[in-house]
């Protein structure tokens, strides 16, 4: 009957939908995951601005502490974070690496004449070629590195660096075979954060929280600050591992470090809300969001390798 033979081809347009669906996600991530961690330094990149080279993340390192900072269009904050460790570091032999990731306004310049103008030896700055994102930005500064220790620090000084024992005394509590993460975290600051934050983004904050918790993280209730500390072996094991280079890398990493056993804490730290932010709340939600299933779907099919 004709009623029949509708329904019969309405089931194999459906199937074949579902069929064509399935086969283009398994495509995607195919393509997505072919790829390896992009580490290639293109051509100058193998360089910081003052002439010297980038060296080998694989050497022995040459100083206590390592402070990477990715600045992306950061002219008009970088130089009171540079201030403000300088001022503070000077018990230990450091280096401040800043990674200015194609940045479309003068923040390596305002680095240079910074260090130029305070004799800095230490403050070298790595220009990109291309803005590779936060993450791909941070990689790039933590395998141009000569810490035993390397410490993630956002450009816009949100967390006191004045914090920074709290986390080097953390890590030597826990680490082992010269393995450790520890992580800076604003977990206490939840309820003042609700306070004033519009209510969109309050089930923005809710809703990434529970996703990370679900799909990737498990251990750490806050993987988005900016303020972290590994052990150089640590961070030779996640950077050169981790692929995604936009906001949600710092799961990836954490995600990386679980599986790996590596041993990981998380501490209090002072935080403050700083204008000036480049994150559009719906925008990179959506990209995060997006990031996250990747991790979780890539790794457990083992297109992506530990």
């Amino acid at each position: 009957s004709v009623v029949k033979i509708t329904c019969v081809m309405c089931s194999l347009l459906l199937f074949g939908g579902l069929a064509a669906g399935i086969v283009g996600m398994i495509f995607v991530l195919l393509k997505v995951a072919a790829r390896y961690p992009d580490k290639q330094r293109l051509t100058g990149e193998e360089f910081f601005l003052d002439g010297s080279k980038t060296p080998p993340m694989d050497k022995e390192p040459t100083v206590d502490l390592s402070i990477i900072i990715p600045a992306y269009n950061e002219e008009q904050r970088c130089e009171w974070l540079f201030m403000t460790a300088h001022c503070f570091l000077d018990v230990l032999s450091y280096e401040i690496i800043v990674v200015d990731d194609g940045s479309r306004d003068n923040t390596a310049d305002v680095a240079v004449h910074f260090a130029k103008k305070r004799k800095l030896a230490n403050l070298r700055i790595l220009q990109l070629i291309r803005n590779r994102g936060k993450g791909g930005a941070v990689r790039m500064g933590m395998l141009s590195a000569r810490g035993k220790q390397l410490l993630m620090a956002d450009a816009d000084a949100a967390t006191d660096i004045r914090d920074l024992p709290k986390l080097l005394t953390k890590l030597r509590e826990i680490e082992t075979a010269m393995y450790g993460l520890v992580v800076g975290s604003r977990a206490h600051l939840v309820n003042d954060a609700v306070a004033t934050r519009s209510f969109f983004r309050t089930i923005l904050m809710y809703g990434f929280h529970f996703l990370v918790s679900f799909l990737c993280v498990k251990t750490i209730k806050d993987t988005q600050c900016g303020f972290k500390l590994f052990t150089r072996e640590t961070a030779l094991q996640l950077f050169n591992r981790m692929h995604i280079e936009r906001w949600a890398f710092d799961v990836e990493l954490l995600y990386i470090a679980e599986c790996l056993k590596i041993p990981v804490a998380e501490v209090p730290v002072n935080w403050k809300e700083v204008d000036g932010s480049k994150v559009d709340p719906l925008l990179d939600a959506i990209q995060m969001a997006r990031d996250l299933l990747r991790i979780r779907a890539l790794y457990m099919l083992s297109l992506w390798s530990l």
